[in-house]
């Protein structure tokens, strides 16, 4: 780093003005990125596909891995951790992993510097160490690069071996050989790189600049990112350095009994004691608003149609524990898992409007009733679309702001089995829930009573429910998060009794 550091000046020399037409090539850990370790991206994939025990398998052969990078040569070391994280994994389970988990993580760490001067530029190239599978969706859909040079993985039948194609791993001099065969007798414009290695790359650009480790430097924030990250997916909250990676793997077997108990908990007791039991367990639920009282039957009153933000599947049953009684769901689609232990009644819903109509005005005759119009759930701080459908059938609307809080894993999936959300959730040490209950909807602002149309009744307690939690109401549906996440729609098939194909899609798809 320091002969390197002296032939290139730093980055924040660069100018970046009037570049439109140049072209950039940058080195990815260290420069484009702030960490200069791949290794909690490694984890990642070994985590997301592999499981814990996969996790454990590549964190024993992270030392090893040190090693051989420090103090043999870069790319033995890089060759230990792609062999430990992804041998024998389909390459196509490592590609959807680096479509749907790894964005959220990569852009939360980008470069303030780097990113000024790589995005300044009209053609954009990466030469990166780390395997093109990995990287490339982010990089290309997210930051725009026109191409990605990186470790090529040996495959056989669709599996990587743990091996790389030749030339091997993309450092010092692979670099600079990959980037003379794209560009031949041409020079690119600028070189951004951050070690020593990077140098014989760095040495072929017009001009070159060296970006320098400075651990203060504070990463892009989500408001000057080229693209939004609304959805995402994994079952990780944090990055997983290896002391995070190590943490987690130890709470996993402390973890999941206290999950199962916390669920025993919530399915077995009566309804007003569940919230007593969630605090005993450390399960934090936090109520605003005044909840409306039950509806009276003997009266002929209909019931209350709750209509929450969708954060995870346990909303209904969040919900239910603030008012103390149970409040049956209308849902599009539910594990069979989660069914069986839901302490409230879940009603799905069959996608025909007419059909879904019916049902959903004859459970209101019953009681109170709890629906989720977006019909997905949603990460970060956005609301998807509502869907109108709920306004048509009752001017008894009550709208609920839900938020939650996990500190280790994530309670939703779109790629792996959603049986397994709750857990997931419950094994957070200390998850939260925060239900918000916002005032009945004025009648002049209904269907039946003011005339409304029912997409405006949508939009408007969309807007209500945004307000509230600080979030951004978008258009996206249901469609634009399974197509972005899980390359489906999240139609969950109907009949899968006979037919295996269905059967695995069932577990991939739902809420």
């Amino acid at each position: 780093m320091a002969n390197s550091s002296t032939t290139f000046p730093p980055v924040e020399k660069c100018n970046s003005t009037g570049r439109e037409n140049q072209t950039v090539v940058a080195d990815m850990d260290g420069t484009l990125l702030i960490g200069r370790s791949s290794f909690p991206y490694f984890a990642l994939i070994a985590f997301e596909v592999g499981g814990v025990l996969r996790l454990l398998f590549f964190l024993l052969a992270s030392p090893l891995a040190a090693i051989l990078y420090y103090f043999v040569s870069e790319s033995a070391g890089i060759q230990v951790l792609i062999f430990a994280a992804m041998v024998g994994m389909r390459l196509s389970s490592i590609e959807s992993v680096a479509r749907a988990v790894l964005p959220k993580f990569y852009s939360g760490d980008l470069h303030p510097e780097t990113w000024r001067v790589f995005s300044s530029c009209g053609r954009r190239y990466i030469l990166t160490a780390n395997p093109r599978i990995m990287v490339e969706p982010f990089l290309k859909e997210m930051l725009g690069a026109d191409m990605v040079l990186g470790t090529e993985l040996k495959s056989y039948k669709g599996r990587a071996t743990g091996l790389v194609n030749k030339p091997g791993v993309l450092v010092g001099k692979n670099k600079a050989d990959a980037l003379k065969k794209i560009f031949v007798d041409e020079k690119p414009d600028i070189g951004l790189g951050d070690r020593l290695t990077d140098a014989p790359f760095m040495a072929l650009c017009k001009e070159a600049y060296i970006v320098l480790p400075k651990p203060q430097v504070k990463a892009v924030t989500t408001e000057k990112l080229p693209k939004p990250i609304i959805f995402h997916d994994g079952r990780l909250v944090q990055k997983p350095t290896p002391l995070n990676a190590l943490l987690t793997i130890l709470w996993i077997p402390l973890g999941f009994p206290l999950a199962c108990l916390r669920i025993a908990a919530g399915s077995l007791l009566p309804m007003p004691l569940v919230y007593y039991a969630f605090w005993a367990l450390g399960v934090r639920v936090t109520i605003k608003g005044t909840p409306p009282p039950p509806a009276n039957k003997s009266n002929g009153q209909s019931g209350v149609l709750f209509i929450c933000s969708h954060r995870t599947l346990l909303d209904p049953i969040f919900l239910s524990t603030a008012l103390g009684r149970p409040i049956p769901a209308v849902t599009y689609s539910v594990s069979r898992l989660s069914e069986i232990i839901s302490p409230i009644k879940t009603v799905r819903l069959s996608r025909d409007r007419a059909t879904d109509a019916n049902m959903i005005k004859k459970l209101l005759q019953e009681g109170d009733l709890a629906i989720c119009p977006e019909g997905t759930t949603c990460r970060e701080p956005f609301l998807l679309r509502f869907s109108a459908l709920f306004a048509e059938l009752t001017d008894e609307l009550v709208p609920v702001a839900m938020v939650n809080r996990m500190s280790m894993f994530h309670g939703t999936t779109a790629r792996g089995w959603k049986g397994m959300d709750p857990f997931y959730f419950f094994m957070n040490p200390s998850p939260a829930y925060e239900v918000t209950f916002l005032n009945k909807l004025p009648k002049e602002l209904t269907c039946g009573h003011g005339g409304k149309m029912s997409i405006d009744v949508a939009n408007y307690i969309q807007r209500l429910i945004a307000a509230t939690l600080s979030y951004e109401c978008t258009s996206f549906t249901r469609k634009d998060k399974y197509k972005a996440l899980a390359g489906n729609d999240g139609t969950v098939p109907v009949d899968n009794k006979n037919n295996p194909i269905l059967k695995k899609a069932n577990k991939v798809m739902g809420c």
